[in-house]
């Protein structure tokens, strides 16, 4: 009688899911490779191994690790599988087992393909079949690159770690929280990532696992563009579908700090201004400075910095409230940005208006449709943004401003450029040009000797004091 040979019965799927499906679980495996055994007279199952949930890209797999162990106690003469591609998909790692099989004199089967590594022809088909079965892997690689790649195009996410500051729902980012605005907000204010650091912890804004962030976890924050509504994908940068948390102008200011190592330029919630204001009596810029009252309230002002350098009478300007300047001007830019036909008159005037002043401008409709979309768009920035990036747009679109107790004139630029951090420094004489132009806020005659003593900015007389908002395009 013919002596029984050890037969190791090796059962392998990819995914959890796919071990559940009927007829390509590792059940239905071994169920197949039993009946061809017991078709055989001198086949007898030593033991089953199963490796269920585990790719067949490598050999990192519990059950064919302890099958090799087995193998080198001479437990095992022959090793069968359903098919080669449930040993592996590797040409590389197939070889290799092969190789430990013949020196450990141990035969291979595989029963669908039916062929045995110690025929000729067994070997040829062997070789065949690993072929495309690593065809196929590299294929379905392919695929789903593909796949991901045209989802990227579409600006939905592919997946990943959730950015913090966002959960996921429907497969899609929706916006959690209002921590991460925070964070950008302390960051652009302070110019530190150690100082954010500090901040976030004394004010316990804490992680998604409730925990103080870690420097590095900061600094990985800055610089996502997922949260200005973009997402990078394979080195590439994609719009997305995501809500947005803070704006590109935000973003980009911030990542300034990040490649400019020399000067930051920091940003004052207090000040949206900020670096803007010049004093028209003595030509000085007019810096942002704060009192603080008997309340303890704290008052914020822009102060001509000649009555910094000599003293408080050196300028008569001397100072003018932060707050009541900043919403007069953005007041009278509403009210003129509706207005096309102020605008119309505006341009014209300004082209008539003499020599002296503008050359060459002819009243087009471009321009003055350039001029009212620009102001548009500016009103519209500022109603939907915070202090933070207020400040931020006004460097958009405003040159300089040149204030007095009689007039206030605004330099707009008409086509708004990146924010030009040394211009804010160092700000361009004003009749430079590429300022658009020049919005005057001339007192009327009547009220002038009221301004003068009481505010230089009148909040209820606003719209009177408003002059013509002379442009050029």
């Amino acid at each position: 009688m013919q002596e029984k040979t050890n037969c190791a019965i090796y059962t392998r799927v990819s995914t959890d899911n796919q071990a559940e499906v009927e007829f390509n679980s590792c059940q239905a495996q071994e169920e197949k490779i039993k009946s061809f055994i017991n078709s055989q007279e001198n086949l007898s199952i030593f033991k089953v191994y199963s490796d269920a949930g585990f790719t067949g890209a490598n050999l990192e797999r519990p059950a064919l690790q302890e099958m090799l162990r087995d193998m080198q106690e001479n437990k095992i003469n022959t090793v069968l599988v359903y098919k080669i591609d449930r040993l592996t998909r590797s040409p590389k790692d197939f070889y290799a087992l092969i190789e430990i099989f013949e020196n450990y004199k141990v035969d291979f089967i595989s029963i669908t393909e039916r062929f045995d590594t110690s025929t000729p022809s067994g070997r040829l088909l062997r070789n065949i079949m690993l072929t495309f079965a690593q065809f196929e892997r590299e294929l379905t690689s392919e695929r789903t690159k593909d796949k991901l790649l045209e989802r990227a195009n579409k600006g939905m996410w592919n997946g990943g770690s959730v950015p913090f500051g966002y959960k996921v729902a429907d497969k899609r980012l929706v916006p959690d929280g209002q921590k991460l605005t925070e964070i950008f907000a302390i960051f652009a204010e302070s110019g530190s990532l150690a100082k954010t650091y500090k901040l976030l912890k004394d004010r316990q804004i804490l992680n998604n696992k409730d925990l103080p962030f870690s420097k590095a976890h900061l600094q990985s924050i800055l610089r996502n563009p997922i949260y200005t509504g973009k997402f990078r994908y394979s080195g590439k940068i994609y719009q997305g579908m995501h809500q947005p948390l803070i704006s590109g102008e935000l973003f980009n200011h911030v990542q300034q700090f990040f490649r400019d190592k020399i000067r930051k330029l920091r940003l004052y919630k207090e000040y949206t201004l900020g670096g803007l204001v010049n004093c028209a009596e003595c030509g000085s810029h007019m810096t942002s400075s704060h009192t603080n009252k008997g309340n303890m309230r704290r008052y914020y002002y822009y102060r001509c910095t000649k009555t910094f350098k000599q003293d408080w009478l050196a300028c008569s300007t001397r100072q003018v409230n932060a707050n009541r300047l900043e919403d007069f001007i953005i007041s009278n830019i509403k009210r003129i940005s509706v207005d096309k036909h102020y605008i119309d008159s505006l341009i014209f005037k300004l082209n008539f208006e003499g020599s002296r002043v503008r050359q060459g401008l002819e009243p087009t409709e471009l321009c003055s449709e350039t001029v009212q979309k620009n102001l548009k768009e500016f009103v519209n920035y500022i109603e939907k943004t915070n202090k933070i990036e207020q400040a931020l747009i006004m460097r958009k679109y405003i040159k300089d401003i040149l204030y007095s107790k009689e007039s206030i004139q605004i330099n707009m630029l008409c086509h708004p450029q990146p924010i030009d951090r040394q211009s804010i420094k160092n700000p361009a004489p004003l009749e430079e040009s590429g300022v658009c132009g020049r919005a005057r806020a001339a007192a009327n005659p009547t009220i002038q000797h009221g301004l003068q003593k009481s505010s230089p900015i009148h909040m209820n007389r606003a719209t009177q004091s408003m002059a013509p908002w002379t442009s050029r395009c």
